[in-house]
């Protein structure tokens, strides 16, 4: 089991388990509030972003967020998990997969290949530590092409194919 704590200031703030600091790392919403999973403070939030921003991860792999044995999604995540795919970023902590994720190695082949690897929990984490402009920045990165009677996903104009442009004369 990790130890989840961080001071801030003179204040030491723990979190009983990855769930927690999950939860409490996002940003303020009423219905977290309300469910009473939200951080308590902004200062207790940024603790609990630092905990994640300095956790390997591996972590999420070896603990997790719902248990193996009563959950089947879990289940087909763990089941699943692309450990050749997960190799290039697998000594990385969740803020180290923030700046690899910012950086020009990172480019959409490098992400098409190490997303196997990654499971919904990782992703979840370093979102929480990535501004709006880190966030656009990387799916800026990402290339998802679909095609039916064009094409929609490809960096440039959206060009339909020939045989799409004459079936509308």
């Amino acid at each position: 089991m990790s130890s989840f704590s961080r001071t801030v200031g003179s204040q030491v703030y723990r979190f009983d388990d990855l769930k927690t600091v999950l939860a409490c790392a996002s940003s303020r919403r009423s219905g977290d509030e309300l469910a009473g999973i939200a951080a308590q403070s902004e200062e207790e939030r940024v603790a609990a972003r630092m905990v994640l921003a300095d956790l390997p991860l591996k972590t999420f792999l070896a603990e997790a967020v719902i248990p193996y044995e009563t959950d089947d999604v879990t289940r087909l995540i763990i089941d699943t998990h692309d450990a050749a795919a997960f190799a290039p970023v697998a000594s990385l902590t969740v803020g180290g997969l923030r700046d690899w994720l910012l950086s020009y190695t990172a480019d959409t082949v490098a992400l098409r290949n190490v997303a196997p690897g990654l499971t919904p929990e990782m992703i979840a984490a370093v979102t929480k530590v990535m501004r709006n402009q880190d966030l656009v920045s990387v799916a800026a990165k990402c290339e998802v092409v679909t095609a039916f009677r064009s094409t929609i996903g490809q960096k440039g104009p959206a060009v339909q194919p020939a045989t799409a442009q004459s079936s509308h004369r």
